[in-house]
């Protein structure tokens, strides 16, 4: 399971569950994502979007998003649309 990876995670908020992305790529409520990185590689279902704090249904290249994940991660780890 590859996919096209759409961004780096530059930040994680741990205590909402949250990382912070640039998007190299669109993306969609409902899309399934994958991060890998360090011991990590798993995948997830894209529930919501944020861009400045509003709930966006989509977002496009070079918008920088918040994806609520249910995993620890770090700052670096890649992330990837699944098809």
């Amino acid at each position: 399971m590859e996919g096209k990876q759409i961004g780096e995670i530059f930040n994680y908020f741990e205590k909402v569950g949250v990382i912070a992305l640039e998007l190299t790529d669109k993306l969609n409520v409902g899309d399934t994502i994958r991060i890998v990185g360090g011991d990590k590689d798993f995948t997830e279902v894209v529930d919501s979007i944020q861009i400045d704090g509003k709930n966006v249904t989509s977002a496009k290249k070079g918008d920088q998003v918040g994806i609520k994940i249910s995993e620890k991660v770090h700052k670096g780890y890649r992330v990837y649309k699944v098809k």
